[in-house]
């Protein structure tokens, strides 16, 4: 405002100086025209006014905008979809912020310097992240099997036996004796190596008629097991359950057969471990489902746990079941409809808990070790102050914008989803993750794998959804948020929280 005054004044001085020099004849004339002039300034000056204003108002606009992208944003989680309470525009701009200023360049790229493990010759190329092993590498190793190891390497221990008869599976012995990275048949190791998997089972086969004279069948050889198995198949004899043993245990069969064919034609599989140990489920059990022989258990205390279905097995807990369980089969091989029903999951399919635990298996151990890895050495370096810097969340008014990060489980990069404070619910949640993997094309890790039959249609369902670094015992069957007021707090305290989801 201050220019225009001197502008008015200039032109006065011009006037005054060619009225007197050059103009002086025609002054009344010129003077007649002086409240023209002054009109036209004054509305020159008004329309000056306004674009100044303007200017003004985009300025406070500009001033408010940098503020807020300036300004510290505390560190929380976030739901993205359609409801986020906030204009499209702004949704945008806050969701865009984030995953620039959450955005980290990490210094080892995996897939040009994989992780690399001791251990025969072998790249996985299928694998979610580049990963080799080799006896005589040349590069610093991540991991190698045994201990003691140099600093910097992690020591592995990796067993499919029992820890009732190689105490050092036990996870708490392994951990006091040195061992970084535990693979055992325990869901609750580092890196579980079950006995199950599709591409080795096919359990999904076919019932066959059950056409022989005995109910069950037996393969039995190890006679000096650690638990009740001997005394028990004894006492299913003495409640006259008939039962064709073609191990070297109790042997009345000639042995000399294929064990799946063979049983496919008996109603019941005596599925006896050599130890109960939570989880120690061998072959014995997913042998049993193939052949669509209802398995009979002794072993693993949490054994239904790995149940295609509820009423699709029985369990021996302790040696005094033998004889209600005795009384289940009978009852059942004279039953043809109520037997059928422990088999219906071969003709429906099995439940997701079950679909869920196979599923697991998808992915290599060896792949998901160098994934457990790869997880492991990014965690630390986020744990850096540089990272420590990510927002996290944005505030604008009353609304809150949380980012979140989730990953299916068997893949190791992860993908951005955003939640809204006021809609920071489990419901949200899953909906934010359904959107962001379709708009993906996502196609689940075990959908090759898997069956035909129960493979499903391209509609991606979700079974459970934790946070990174759990258990896959944890994951499937003991960790659960509790209800909506459990995630706020658990988005609240983990910045950028990292979340895995199970898909079935």
């Amino acid at each position: 405002m201050a220019l225009l005054p001197i502008q008015r004044n200039v032109t006065r001085a011009e006037t005054t100086q060619e009225g007197s020099s050059v103009l002086t004849p025609t002054k009344k004339k010129w003077s007649n025209l002086m409240p023209l002039f002054v009109a036209l300034v004054v509305v020159a000056e008004i329309a000056f006014l306004g674009r100044l204003d303007i200017a003004k108002n985009v300025d406070v606009v500009n001033s408010w905008t940098d503020s807020f992208y300036s300004a510290p944003a505390s560190k929380e989680l976030a739901v993205g979809g359609d409801d986020l309470g906030l204009d499209g525009l702004e949704s945008e701009s806050c969701e865009e912020w984030l995953e620039k200023e959450d955005a980290v360049v990490y210094s080892r790229d995996f897939r040009k310097n994989p992780i690399l493990v001791s251990g025969a010759e072998q790249e996985w190329k299928t694998c979610a992240v580049g990963c080799k092993f080799e006896y005589n590498s040349h590069g610093k190793l991540d991991a190698s099997f045994g201990i003691p190891q140099p600093a910097g390497t992690a020591s592995v221990i990796r067993s499919m036996e029992s820890a009732q008869y190689y105490s050092e599976n036990k996870i708490d012995l392994a951990r006091r004796r040195g061992y970084d990275i535990i693979m055992t048949t325990s869901l609750s190791s580092d890196v579980p190596v079950g006995y199950f998997s599709w591409a080795e089972y096919d359990i999904m086969a076919p019932v066959q008629p059950k056409t022989e004279s005995a109910i069950a069948a037996a393969f039995i050889s190890n006679c000096g097991a650690r638990n009740f198995r001997l005394q028990a198949l004894e006492a299913l004899e003495k409640a006259n359950v008939k039962i064709d043993s073609y191990g070297g245990c109790h042997r009345n069969r000639d042995g000399r057969v294929d064990k799946v064919q063979a049983l496919k034609h008996y109603k019941f599989s005596l599925a006896f471990e050599n130890s109960n140990e939570e989880d120690y489920v061998t072959e014995k059990f997913f042998q049993s489902l193939v052949a669509g022989s209802v398995p009979v258990v002794i072993g693993a205390p949490n054994i239904q746990d790995f149940a295609p279905s509820p009423g699709s097995i029985l369990h021996i807990k302790e040696l005094k079941d033998a004889e209600p369980v005795a009384k289940t089969m009978k009852y059942l091989a004279e039953h043809p409809e109520e037997y059928n029903q422990s088999l219906r999951w071969k003709y429906e399919g099995p439940s997701d808990s079950f679909k869920a635990l196979v599923d697991m298996a998808a992915v290599h151990s060896s792949c998901r070790l160098c994934i457990h890895l790869a997880t492991a050495i990014r965690e630390k370096e986020e744990n850096s102050p540089g990272f420590q810097k990510r927002p996290c969340k944005c505030t604008r008014g009353s609304e809150t914008v949380y980012h979140l990060y989730i990953r299916e489980r068997g893949r190791f990069e992860m993908e951005s989803i955003f939640l809204r404070s006021g809609n920071l619910t489990l419901e949200a949640l899953q909906s934010a993750i359904l959107k962001k993997f379709k708009s993906l094309n996502h196609v689940p890790i075990w959908k090759e794998e898997r069956p035909e039959s129960i493979r499903g249609d391209n509609e991606l369902k979700v079974y459970r959804i934790y946070p990174v670094g759990l258990t896959q015992r944890q994951a499937l069957y003991t960790f659960k948020f509790e209800g909506d007021a459990d995630l706020r707090s658990h988005v609240e305290s983990n910045p950028c929280a990292k979340f895995e989801v199970i898909f079935v």
